[in-house]
């Protein structure tokens, strides 16, 4: 009888991975316990009839078995209707008597499952483990899915590598003939590969076979690596991966003769001993096309091969060669090609003879094209995607072009591809785009922390596929410290269904401008830009398209009077101080109006907008600023980049190239004033430019402060010159931009195991070079001369007396800040008399950073897709600096969504 809480009946105790107690069909079929026959009083059966059925109804039990009234009844007819009962599952404990031709059937049904549990399953939740097994609440509980489920479960967490995993079945016992099934489930530790030996290579180590294995030997190096753990499935691969490798070194004959995968005396791991045959090394003989079409010429395809008559025999090469003609004959519309490699091997000269033949078949055409699973988007947004029309000469590039451009919609489902079915002539073929459709409707929140903008709140809403037209349609907020922004904006691919893009954004944005002393960020000038933006493109090529634009701006830049405005003249008019804030910053005061028009040539052959890992982008654009408005330039810029998957081991390599110039059609009056505005001019730094700070690379100007003694007189040097603190930490550092910029870089993306990449990691090391120039030197001021600093016209500059506290002076009779002309006076003892300009304080400006030298770095940088949203983070070493540069060997930028 079985009990409440006591180990199923007929079920082992313990089910181990490596090796389960089987149970003979015979014992499974027979009842726990049932009675005998017991011998007839009479041959002839004149009744039957069935005792202790509850939820079954007599009839249906007396229809599963075989004896019937008026049979004679017999021990072998009893013990094959014994059989019959079994065979059901469905009773605990049966029997049959024969009372003088009265056959009574007892039975004891067995109980229906109320529900099932689980207990210690932590790595492989309920959710996974539930819909494989048999068993489910309200079914008849029966010994075989029991047995059934728990091998089920153990082949779950094999799976998982955990080979010593054990499930111990319980059965609960409830009233009313119910039970409660538990699986009480010991995971057990993951099983690792310990070693991996491998007997019969030559001539090549072990270390470098293992190198091309998925499976990889459980070291402290490998922590982050899921390919650790063994794997049957895996093991098999990795023969193949063997043979892959040593037919491209040149063995045609090379053979794994075993695989053995042995668990340790612990019980706990894997030795892995693959036993292989390397064979002689061939190289290729004679290599020759056969072709059996039309439009090639053998001999001129056979010169073109790119294997040679001795090189060393690669069947990788031969693969590629192989695929290289299918999509040649493809693009000349043999959609069918045949193109069958016939090998002849030499052993005598240890030669490989290869003869590609393409077969002949007909040249075919486009039939029709099928669409199939759209249910929002319009069938036109996806047929404008075809390379190929109905009537059309088959042509294989523009079915892999056609591929690429409806992936590059977003619209539906990863890896979609476009598919070739058979017409209703050995000419015709029919493609068809089976789409599944995802959302395309973006809600986006998200906050977050970055070296450059500190604490970010961002949110946005868009729609790429609006009304399922391919419309794109959004408004996006974004808030810190140093900006704010607000854009609305519309796209439209194709207006009024022709090939040409259209676009408008209207946005509002306010950006703090920034400098730092002692490490503490600034907030300087402030810009409010409010403006609209306009564009259309054309498609050029299938790769190239020109885009124009029209851009209106009205720009609004202030400064915080109270910390750079006083009364220069004396006159009770507060106006910019160029002492405080500097030339370069009060000539970009005011309102001004930019009307802007633009030209790009954009060619563009990535295979993934997101993470492309192979192609390139280039852009040309220009600028020119005086169609109307305040402001008159023109800007240049290009930009282009490059990727390159390396091989098939995972690495991605990438160029960068990019460079601008702004030449001014306006001059603006005055010693020292650039003709273009601080606003309009470029700034380099953090994040392109890596290993400096934000609007760290190129022209600034550095305000140092004079080292003083105790009474408060500048050190002087050996020649009578003050000295200078030259901490960058206690210098005030104002970027103010360039005409002129490049900027280069390489980056090579380091692959790594699976588990990395389920964590998201992507490692990269880089290097950039670039640099910043080309603004005009700015009116510099120096209060340790002893001479006037004066403008333009010659007249002498006055500055605010300030005092100790950073405070104005003011005048105690009128109550108005006291002002004084910009030269250092002399006292008696002939040293500056720093009192009567900035008490304690004497300091000088330093322009620096104007030069085209290249400014090179390079580093170890991790992407990682962290729960906390996308985070960059980069360690760079300064390679070559110009002085004044500002580095920042350490950047990170995280944020998430919520």
């Amino acid at each position: 009888m079985l009990c409440c809480g006591s180990i199923l009946a007929g079920i082992p105790g313990a089910a181990f991975a490596q090796a389960q107690p089987q149970v003979p069909a015979q014992e499974a079929a027979q009842p726990a316990a049932s009675a005998p026959a017991v011998a007839p009083q009479s041959n002839t059966i004149r009744t039957i009839s069935v005792v202790g059925a509850e939820r079954l109804e007599p009839t249906t039990i007396l229809s599963y078995i075989r004896l019937r009234v008026g049979q004679e009844y017999t021990s072998a007819a009893a013990d094959e209707a014994l059989k019959d009962l079994g065979a059901t599952e469905l009773f605990a404990n049966f029997s049959i008597r024969n009372e003088n031709g009265n056959v009574v059937i007892n039975v004891t049904e067995n109980p229906v499952i109320n529900r099932i549990v689980l207990e210690g399953n932590e790595r492989l939740k309920n959710d996974k483990i539930l819909p494989e097994i048999k068993l489910s609440p309200r079914q008849i509980f029966t010994r075989s899915k029991v047995r059934a489920d728990v091998a089920r479960i153990i082949e779950l967490y094999k799976r998982q590598g955990r080979f010593a995993a054990r499930v111990e079945p319980k059965m609960v016992q409830l009233p009313q003939n119910r039970v409660d099934i538990v699986f009480e489930i010991s995971e057990g530790p993951k099983s690792k590969v310990r070693q991996i030996n491998i007997l019969g290579n030559e001539e090549f180590s072990d270390g470098q076979l293992r190198g091309e294995m998925v499976t990889k030997q459980a070291r402290l190096t490998s922590f982050f690596s899921s390919n650790t753990s063994y794997d049957p499935d895996r093991l098999a691969f990795d023969q193949q991966k063997l043979r892959q490798f040593y037919l491209t070194e040149g063995f045609a004959d090379f053979r794994v003769v075993s695989a053995v995968a042995e668990l340790t005396p612990d019980q706990q791991d894997f030795i892995i001993t693959y036993v292989v045959e390397e064979g002689e090394r061939y190289k290729f003989g004679e290599v020759k096309v056969d072709s059996q079409l039309r439009d090639f010429d053998s001999d001129a395809m056979s010169a073109n091969l790119p294997m040679q008559t001795g090189d060393w025999y690669n069947a990788k090469t031969v693969e590629d060669t192989v695929e290289q003609l299918t999509e040649l004959a493809g693009r000349f519309g043999y959609a069918f090609a045949d193109v069958q490699p016939r090998f002849k091997s030499n052993p005598e000269d240890l030669t490989m003879n290869i003869t590609f033949i393409l077969r002949e078949a007909p040249r075919v055409y486009v039939e029709r094209v099928d669409i199939n699973g759209n249910t929002l988007t319009q069938d036109k947004v996806i047929r404008r995607e075809f390379r190929l029309a109905e009537g059309d000469a088959f042509n294989s590039l523009g079915v892999l072009r056609t591929t690429a451009r409806i992936n590059s919609l977003g619209y539906f489902q990863e890896n979609f591809e476009v598919t070739q079915v058979e017409g209703s002539a050995p000419d015709r073929i029919v493609l068809e785009a089976n789409v599944e459709e995802r959302p395309t409707g973006e809600l986006q929140f998200s906050a977050g922390f970055s070296s450059i903008e500190q604490f970010i709140l961002a949110g946005s809403i868009r729609q790429r596929n609006f009304r399922g037209r391919g419309q794109t349609v959004g408004l996006s907020v974004n808030y810190s410290q140093f900006s704010r922004s607000a854009q609305v904006s519309f796209s439209e691919p194709y207006l009024f269904d022709r090939n040409i893009s259209a676009g408008v954004d209207i946005y509002r944005r306010d950006f703090n401008s920034f400098n730092f002393t002692n490490r503490d960020r600034n907030t300087t000038f402030r810009q409010s830009t409010t403006g609209f933006s306009m564009r259309a493109g054309v498609p050029l090529t299938e790769y190239m398209s020109l885009i124009g634009s029209y851009t209106l701006n009205y720009e609004d830049v202030t400064l915080d009077e109270n910390q750079f405005f006083s009364d220069i003249d004396g006159d009770g008019v507060r106006e910019c101080d160029p002492q405080r804030a500097g030339r370069f910053l009060c000539d970009a005061l005011g309102t001004r109006l930019s009307s802007i028009l633009g030209l790009s040539l954009n060619y563009n052959s990535l295979n993934s907008r997101i993470r492309p890992t192979r192609g390139k982008t280039v852009s040309l654009s220009a600028e020119f600023a005086g169609l109307g408005g305040d402001v008159r330039y023109v800007r240049f810029r290009g930009r282009g980049q490059q990727f390159w998957n390396v091989g098939n081991s995972g690495f991605i390599f990438s160029i960068l190239a990019e460079g601008g110039t702004i030449i001014p059609l306006q001059e603006r009056p005055g010693a020292g004033v650039d003709d273009i505005l601080l606003t309009d001019r470029f700034f380099l730094g953090e994040p392109q430019f890596r290993g400096f700070a934000i609007r760290g690379v190129g022209p600034r100007v550095l305000t140092r402060f004079s080292l003083l003694d105790e009474n408060n007189r500048p050190i002087l040097d050996e020649n009578g010159n003050p000295t200078y603190n030259l901490a960058r930490q206690q210098t005030r550092d104002d970027a103010i931009g360039g005409r002129n910029y490049y900027l280069g870089r390489a980056e090579l993306e380091i692959p790594l195991g699976t588990g990395a990449r389920e964590l998201g990691l992507r490692p990269s090391i880089w290097a950039d070079i670039g640099a910043l120039w080309g603004v005009e030197t700015p009116l510099l001021f120096d209060n340790t001369a002893g001479i006037p600093v004066v403008d333009a016209n010659g007249n002498p500059l006055y500055i605010t007396g300030i005092g100790p506290d950073g405070q104005p002076i003011l005048n105690p009779e009128t109550g108005r800040p006291t002002t004084v002309q910009t030269t250092a006076e002399f006292d008696v003892n002939g040293d500056p008399n720093l009192a009567q300009i900035f008490p304690n304080t004497n300091r000088r400006e330093f322009f620096l950073g104007n030069s085209p030298s290249p400014r090179i770095t390079a580093g170890i940088g991790v992407n990682w897709n962290s729960p906390f949203g996308p985070f960059r983070i980069d360690f760079a070493q300064i390679i070559r600096k110009v002085e004044g540069d500002d580095e920042r060997t350490f950047t990170f930028n995280v944020g998430t969504q919520f």
